[in-house]
């Protein structure tokens, strides 16, 4: 999207907008979402479609937030746990990351997903849809599509979280020379209309 934007006014009216990329990243930089969440998102989440979707939802994205601040995630073991039924659960993972050419790039249309490293590291595919070509079309059973992509990385870890919207394909789960293995939350939080 352009600089001139528009999304949801602070207001909470996600039909017609007084939210600009600019205001996006002030709302977001500013952090009363947060109510006392430590973790930050990365630099790469995409303030208009956070700021959207959180203005539609504010109920659900409040409960995964207090998820990620109130739990032990350090003790809690690899499955998961639910955070709001369907609209949003989180799963823990555990083991080892892999090399980059056994991972895809993929997006999902009916949640978010929300990553998040809690011991570890892990290298970060993102790049834009527009950007990728179809390599397996999308179904709904599995909320996936894969892809050929072009895009920048990044190393996850502790203390930031990344944020992945129906247009953003991503490669999660990479090795970081050094890191073999990390712990890993990924919550699905379901797209607002």
């Amino acid at each position: 999207m352009g600089a001139a934007a528009q999304v949801a006014s602070p207001a909470g009216d996600t039909a017609a907008s007084a939210w600009t990329v600019k205001r996006a990243r002030a709302w977001v930089a500013k952090g009363e979402w947060k109510n006392g969440l430590t973790q930050k998102p990365h630099g790469s989440v995409n303030p208009v479609d956070f700021t959207l979707q959180y203005h539609r939802n504010p109920a659900l994205w409040n409960k995964v937030f207090t998820f990620l601040r109130t739990q032990d995630l350090e003790h809690l073991a690899p499955g998961k746990y639910p955070i709001d039924g369907d609209n949003a659960y989180a799963m823990i993972s555990q083991g080892h990351t892999k090399p980059m050419d056994s991972v895809k790039w993929e997006s999902h249309r009916q949640y978010i997903d929300l990553h998040y490293v809690i011991t570890g590291k892990e290298k970060i595919g993102v790049a834009s849809i527009g950007k990728a070509t179809v390599t397996e079309p999308f179904t709904d059973k599995s909320d996936n599509a894969h892809y050929n992509a072009t895009g920048i990385f990044y190393t996850a870890e502790p203390g930031v979280f990344f944020l992945f919207f129906p247009r953003d394909v991503h490669r999660p789960g990479i090795t970081v020379p050094g890191t073999m293995e990390d712990k890993k939350l990924v919550i699905k939080i379901k797209v607002s209309q």
